[in-house]
């Protein structure tokens, strides 16, 4: 890696950003997808070898897990769109990997995401890219893509010991919960981050650079 002392230096200010009609320097308006991309292509050059395994498929997931509970290890499963990143997520997510020995993370794909009406803009990050962004974070131990609108037949497939889904949801509304209470494990809820989600993130970027 190049000493930073050896890197040109950039001059404070771009004669070319655009101002606004006070003089003011706007805000550059830029794809979040492509912030996310040079993102990622950081975080594979750091970690090469260690977020392609971590992604995986249902298939492959199963078997993995036959082999972690014969060790007598816990598997804490949630899932989510995870569309952006945030603070909110980040803490929920270390906070479910607490309550067990692995956490594996269900990624609604991007057909997913389509039908839960979330936006006709979301997702904003292509499902693979938001795989390997979660896969990155160092409480996150596996992540699988599924394309139903719910988690219920991967969940089925994967025998989770814990099941946690964020504050928001009520018990009875939970997918997946009479599945993980049969076979004797429980399901957990964990308070989010006031004021935090995608939804909010996407709305103060739009109005910056408007």
């Amino acid at each position: 890696m190049p000493s930073l002392r050896a890197m040109p230096q950039r001059r404070h200010e771009d004669a070319t950003c655009p101002t606004d009609s006070r003089g003011r320097r706007a805000a550059p308006a830029f794809l979040v997808a492509d912030f996310f991309s040079i993102l990622l292509r950081c975080n594979l050059r750091l970690t090469p070898n260690v977020m392609p395994t971590k992604v995986t498929t249902r298939e492959e997931l199963v078997s993995e897990l036959a082999q972690r509970r014969q060790g007598h290890q816990r598997v804490v499963f949630t899932n989510g769109c995870f569309d952006l990143m945030h603070i909110g997520h980040v803490r929920y997510l270390q906070a479910a990997r607490d309550l067990g020995d692995l956490l594996v993370v269900g990624v609604n794909s991007d057909g997913s995401v389509r039908a839960l009406h979330k936006g006709a803009d979301r997702p904003i990050v292509p499902d693979a890219q938001r795989a390997e962004v979660l896969a990155a974070l160092a409480c996150v131990d596996y992540v699988v893509i599924f394309p139903e609108p719910d988690p219920g037949a991967l969940i089925a497939a994967l025998q989770p010991d814990i099941l946690v889904k964020g504050g928001d949801w009520p018990l009875d509304r939970i997918v997946g919960r009479e599945t993980v209470e049969a076979r004797g494990g429980r399901v957990q809820t964990i308070p989010l981050v006031p004021g935090v989600s995608t939804t909010t993130l996407v709305q103060r970027i739009r109005s910056t650079t408007a």
